[in-house]
């Protein structure tokens, strides 16, 4: 990988052996196996290994998970929150599991799209609760940096399951909680 990246400083008329640039293929190498370990990863096995019975039956939210994601069509950064909530049904899973199954997903080539459905079908998969939602909001660096250089842009996406589907009621009790500043 890094006579690649030497390769690319090369194209784009640099010097690769110019003193700043020397290890820049070995750190941009680094880098990069770092910003997609998320291939490495079995998003499920990382919930089976927190999941405990409990009588719970209400909403368990987590908000505000912070995202970070390179985009697959140009591989620029794309950052921001995920929320998640779910409904157990005589199963929950250690909080700590639901911030791992996001950078599971996200530490990959992605689009924000995909990631969000990737998310809510594990956590449906591996609790089988009533319901799951998932919500994330994301700047694009490929929207702002280049193309259409919008820098005030946010890109939402949401994915439901079961009860976040079925009841108004219990889609508006995420979005509103998601939406409360309650800290």
């Amino acid at each position: 990988m890094e006579e690649h990246y030497r390769s690319i400083i090369t194209e784009i008329g640099e010097d690769p052996l110019r003193e700043g640039l020397l290890k820049t293929p070995e750190r941009v190498a680094k880098a990069m196996k770092y910003l997609t370990h998320g291939y490495e990863v079995n998003a499920d096995d990382i919930v089976n290994q927190a999941i405990f019975h409990e009588a719970y039956s209400e909403m368990v939210l987590v908000k505000d998970i912070e995202v970070y994601s390179l985009c697959e069509h140009h591989m620029l950064p794309f950052f921001g929150k995920a929320h998640i909530a779910y409904i157990p049904d005589g199963k929950i899973v250690g909080l700590s599991k639901l911030p791992r199954v996001v950078d599971a997903y996200a530490r990959r080539l992605q689009v924000q799209e995909r990631l969000t459905i990737e998310i809510r079908d594990c956590i449906q998969r591996t609790l089988a609760p009533k319901g799951v939602a998932v919500v994330i909001e994301c700047c694009h660096m490929c929207m702002q940096m280049r193309g259409v250089q919008k820098q005030n842009s946010v890109t939402t996406t949401s994915a439901f399951t079961g009860l976040f589907l079925k009841n108004d009621a219990t889609r508006k009790e995420f979005i509103n909680l998601v939406q409360a500043k309650l800290h």
